[in-house]
């Protein structure tokens, strides 16, 4: 039989090459491998496994300090320097500490001591293909991040941000009124800046405002602007938005929170195109697009008549919902990563990456700030690491804590089992959360009156699902 090469394979992806010119020792290390479910290949020199890793990818390679010609230092050196995220295990004779040392200055992971002991050779491995695994995840994290800021910072490859995406693409380069729909924090102005910077505005004006930020003398004159002596403190006539926006865009964020007698004004303003100063006698024409948001449930406040009808048909032409991070799977890894390297050039810290179980904890929490709770969770995580990579203990307790809901059908246990009364209050808020809190249409999946809905909710926020 030829020892100078030979292959085990395992029904797994993880591969492993052992570089040892004793044969009896690399058959060993292949058969204890390939019973770790390993698949294997072994090399009895150091120019070979150069070689067979020219043509084939590995997760960890497993090399003997004292290999005739090149030595597994040499080896070790020349492996860090051409592939760096290939992690490199040494095999040392018992109590040579200083060759040991020798090997990590030249880059190996770790070291196992002969007589090799299976059950370190197995965690040494583990660990290993782990870190590898990571560290291959981490890049493919900065690629996509890098590749996937390509709508004024938006970042996300999941299908329901790509659904968004593709809606900018289509309405952007329109002049309809656009009502972009979705929780606090899930990035309702970016969705505008990209509107208006794929628009044939977009050398024009973008002026964005808060309707809630604003009482309603205030906000009326910042909107329509005034004359002087209009009102106390009036010193000079001032422009409102709509003409410092002419040509451009126009973002109303929370329109929902606009009081009725300023709704009024807004629905003529977008009617004749046309704006009244507060005091003044003439009419001031505009061009703006308008594109507004809001975070609440505006087909509810239009029956519950805090929002009028007429304005609600005048300003969602085109509805665009942006989805809560909860629902959007890996975004939540590719936009943790944006941050992470954001904060680090920030905050001048050596912070690279983060941890499997990091990954772990915030892919299972439910981030009910969204994106911008995301942006803080990491900016505290960065402040707060010791490592170049974030461990669990840099997250903040509520996300370390955090034990996702579940609602467990299939199974057989009664301790997994939950009251019906709880059951209906974890589908009704699943429900609300899949459709980012739209009362009317939980109402309509739910096959429910929206009056009885209400009763519902009402009843749940008495007594709330523990």
């Amino acid at each position: 039989m030829n020892r100078r090469s030979t292959t085990i394979r395992a029904n797994v992806s993880e591969k492993v090459l052992v570089v040892d010119d004793d044969g009896d020792t690399r058959d060993l290390l292949a058969s204890a491998l390939h019973s770790f479910s390993y698949a294997v290949e072994t090399v009895e020199s150091g120019a070979e496994a150069l070689a067979r890793l020219q043509t084939e990818s590995f997760h960890v390679v497993i090399a003997d300090i004292n290999l005739v010609g090149m030595d597994g230092i040499e080896l070790c050196t020349t492996l860090s320097a051409t592939w760096p995220e290939l992690p490199v295990i040494m095999i040392t004779g018992y109590g040579n500490l200083d060759v040991a040392i020798a090997a990590i200055r030249a880059g190996a992971y770790d070291f196992i001591t002969k007589p090799i002991v299976m059950d370190a050779l197995r965690i040494a491995v583990q660990r290993a293909v782990e870190r590898q695994q990571l560290r291959s995840e981490v890049r493919r994290l900065r690629e996509v991040v890098e590749s996937s800021q390509h709508l004024d910072g938006m970042i996300g490859d999941s299908p329901v941000i790509r659904r968004v995406y593709e809606l900018i693409e289509r309405v952007a380069i329109t002049d309809a009124s656009v009502l972009i729909h979705g929780e606090t924090g899930t990035g309702k102005e970016l969705v505008a800046r990209a509107l208006h910077g794929r628009s044939p505005r977009k050398s024009a004006p973008f002026v964005a405002m808060n309707c809630a930020a604003l009482p309603t003398t205030l906000l009326e004159s910042e909107l329509f602007g005034h004359a002087r002596g209009a009102f106390t403190d009036a010193r000079q006539a001032r422009t409102g938005l709509f003409v410092l926006a002419n040509g451009g865009t126009l973002f109303l964020d929370e329109i929902g929170e606009m009081p009725l007698e300023v709704q009024a004004k807004l629905l003529r303003a977008l009617q004749e195109r046309k704006v009244r100063p507060v005091g003044g006698d003439a009419e001031v024409p505009f061009d703006a697009r308008l594109i507004s948001a809001t975070s609440q449930d505006l087909d509810s406040a239009v029956e519950e008549k805090r929002f009028r009808r007429d304005l609600h048909y005048r300003i969602n032409t085109v509805i665009i919902s942006t989805p809560p991070l909860r629902s959007r799977g890996n975004d939540i890894l590719l936009l943790a990563q944006h941050f992470l390297k954001k904060q680090a050039a920030r905050q001048d810290r050596a912070v690279v990456g983060m941890g499997a179980a990091v990954m772990r904890k915030l892919l299972d929490y439910d981030w009910p700030g969204n994106v911008r709770e995301l942006e803080n969770c990491m900016e505290r995580a960065v402040t707060l690491a010791e490592l170049s990579e974030l461990g669990v203990g840099d997250l903040p307790d509520k996300v370390c804590q955090h034990q996702p809901s579940q609602l467990v059908l299939d199974t057989m246990n009664p301790e997994d089992l939950l009251p019906l009364v709880e059951m209906e209050q974890r589908y009704v808020r699943r429900v609300l959360a899949s459709v980012m809190g739209n009362k009317t249409r939980a109402a309509q999946i739910l096959g429910l009156e929206r009056r009885s809905f209400y009763r519902r909710l009402a009843r749940m926020d008495k007594k709330p699902a523990s």
